[in-house]
């Protein structure tokens, strides 16, 4: 096991879940994960609790304040990228029609985010670090190992990605006949894309995430007992892996 002491510049880096049950949510991901949890106070009633694998941070999760409720807003992961200069990034993405839901502002001495919606709709963060890298486990059991883009218009967001964060591409002809890209940073894979398309029905850009797992098709069955939604049963990627969809018991989506 090898901790993370660093991100490059235009890599995912952290994820975490605003939610409309932070208590039950806590209680789910620790027992599906084994994960401990640590919990920050954020002000007079704000609480943001740290999510650990053996000890090491590796997500977290908040409760969602009253008027992100009264919009009906639903529990969702958000995934954070990291970068050097966040207020530089801010102004170039602007330049490339990407809306600023909230501006650059510093997280106590933990670092500087801000939060972007690309000119697809889809939502991500910018995360500057301080005190706080993100992470410090990935690509491990019960850990983040990919994040990847769903989005109206595939095109528009490969021109924005790859002019804000300097990534490459490159396309895979699926056997569904679907075209999944891959984004790298500086040589090493980044993210994935795909197109969204009719049969999805309604389904607006996002970034969705992946949880490593020992076993894709026994924590699907856990997560279930544990009362989350089986949206995909466990499904080969062939000479990739085995994943499923889940929707927790709160209404939050990972792979």
């Amino acid at each position: 096991m090898q901790v993370v002491k660093q991100y490059p510049s235009g890599t995912f880096s952290w994820v975490d879940l605003v939610t409309t049950d932070a208590a039950g949510a806590k209680q789910f991901y620790t027992e599906l994960f084994g994960w401990q949890s640590h919990d920050m106070p954020t002000g007079p009633e704000g609480v943001y609790t740290m999510l650990l694998l053996e000890d090491h941070e590796v997500a977290a999760l908040y409760q969602m304040d009253a008027e992100q409720r009264s919009q009906q807003t639903p529990s969702h992961w958000l995934s954070y990228i990291s970068v050097d200069n966040c207020d530089a990034l801010v102004e170039q993405a602007q330049t490339l029609g990407a809306t600023i839901v909230q501006a650059p502002y510093d997280v106590m001495d933990a670092g500087r985010m801000a939060l972007i919606q690309d000119p697809t709709g889809a939502r991500f963060a910018l995360w500057q670090p301080g005190q706080h890298i993100g992470a410090k486990l990935v690509n491990i059991p019960g850990s983040l190992c990919w994040n990847e883009l769903a989005t109206r218009d595939s095109e528009q967001a490969r021109v924005f990605y790859t002019a804000l964060f300097g990534w490459e591409t490159q396309d895979t002809e699926m056997a569904t006949g679907m075209t999944y890209t891959s984004y790298q940073n500086q040589g090493r894979m980044a993210a994935g894309m795909m197109q969204i398309t009719a049969e999805w029905g309604d389904v607006p850009s996002n970034w969705s995430i992946y949880f490593a797992v020992e076993n894709c098709d026994a924590t699907v069955a856990k997560a279930q007992e544990l009362g989350a939604t089986m949206l995909m049963g466990a499904t080969d990627i062939p000479e990739t892996g085995r994943f499923a969809v889940l929707q927790d018991p709160q209404g939050a989506f990972s792979m």
